[in-house]
């Protein structure tokens, strides 16, 4: 009688299964040290470029690196982000030509497909190991790049490269100093609200005793007025953007918005009265 106990013995189609699946991991092991030795050669010969002041060299070196390395793998919540936008794709139904009903159907079901496919493809990962080694030279490489943006006065580019760099180390206090500088350098009231919240971040970062601290802190004190006054500027713009779009409406029949007078009601809202 069988012992219930006991493993049953593997057959060879689970032992070949098995060597196949080591041999892929080798294989990739090595493929993903390669790009890593790859993109650090090509990460020197930026970091010359830019100690000689050539920052569109350095530039172009940095972002060949950055192509060497793997990219970084979706989240879920990204992969259920590209999912959800395949079933909303209802663009053709506007037209009055497009597919039809079964048409439509069997796209986007073509397209749902091949989205599962893509996020399911039997491709073997690295190790955790080389996928950390990964993540962090994309961090170093795109800062890198944000560095030359923001040398070259290139402010949007560096704070989206920036951004990258954060995605695969949100702690990295280089990415944050030059997003932050170049969200200072853009100006908006968003772009200098990103600024105060990397400034914050950074200081919750940094060691009680750093002399980053007070540069920092004076950072944020100057921008708590430039955040209000962009405030106040981008809110009456946008006021008048409507009041003009209002008096195009209202001027139809013979009335402007100067018609309508709000008036605090004591109560935390307005009242509103018609005036000739």
């Amino acid at each position: 009688m069988a012992d219930p106990t006991s493993h049953p013995t593997s057959t060879p189609e689970a032992v070949l299964q098995d060597a196949d699946e080591l041999e892929a991991a080798q294989d990739e092991e090595a493929r993903v040290q390669k790009c890593l030795r790859d993109a650090d050669e090509l990460k020197q010969d930026g970091n010359e470029h830019f100690r000689a002041k050539r920052w569109s060299e350095a530039l172009a070196a940095y972002r060949a690196g950055l192509g060497r390395l793997p990219k970084r793998r979706p989240l879920e919540t990204e992969r259920g982000e590209e999912r959800e936008a395949v079933d909303g794709d209802d663009g053709d139904e506007r037209s009055g030509d497009g597919d039809s009903g079964e048409d439509k159907e069997a796209k986007g079901k073509g397209k749902a497909e091949e989205v599962e496919e893509k996020a399911d493809e039997p491709v073997q990962p690295p190790s955790i190991e080389a996928e950390l080694e990964c993540a962090r030279a994309r961090a170093i490489m795109n800062a890198n790049i944000g560095a030359c943006y923001v040398k070259l006065e290139e402010w949007k580019d560096a704070v989206s490269t920036c951004s990258e760099a954060l995605k695969d180390d949100p702690n990295y206090m280089k990415a944050l100093q030059r997003r932050a500088l170049a969200n200072e350098r853009i100006g908006s009231w968003s772009s200098l609200s990103s600024a105060q919240e990397d400034y914050n971040t950074l200081l919750t970062i940094l060691p009680s005793d750093s002399p980053q601290r007070v540069a920092i802190n004076r950072a944020l004190a100057s921008l708590k007025p430039r955040v209000e006054a962009a405030q106040k500027a981008e809110t009456a713009e946008m006021l008048d953007k409507l009041k003009g779009l209002g008096n195009n409406i209202l001027g139809r029949f013979g009335m402007s918005t100067d018609n309508f007078q709000f008036t605090p009601n004591g109560e935390g809202g307005y009242s509103m009265n018609f005036v000739r």
